[in-house]
């Protein structure tokens, strides 16, 4: 069957380096950051959009 040959240890896969490891997680930082922006950003036009009486109504 395909994929389940025995594998060296050579083939399993890419080793990142440490520096590597550095990069990708500052990556992930900076795109979750750029999201929470667009996020805030989104909610905000939409309040705006909307008008301040949308907070003061009855619940």
């Amino acid at each position: 069957m395909w994929g389940l040959e025995p594998v060296n240890e050579e083939e399993q896969g890419i080793r990142l380096t440490d520096a590597q490891k550095k990069a990708r997680r500052s990556r992930s930082i900076a795109i979750a950051l750029v999201l929470v922006a667009l996020v805030v950003l989104f909610y905000v036009v939409t309040i705006v959009k909307l008008g301040p009486g949308v907070l003061d109504r009855a619940l």
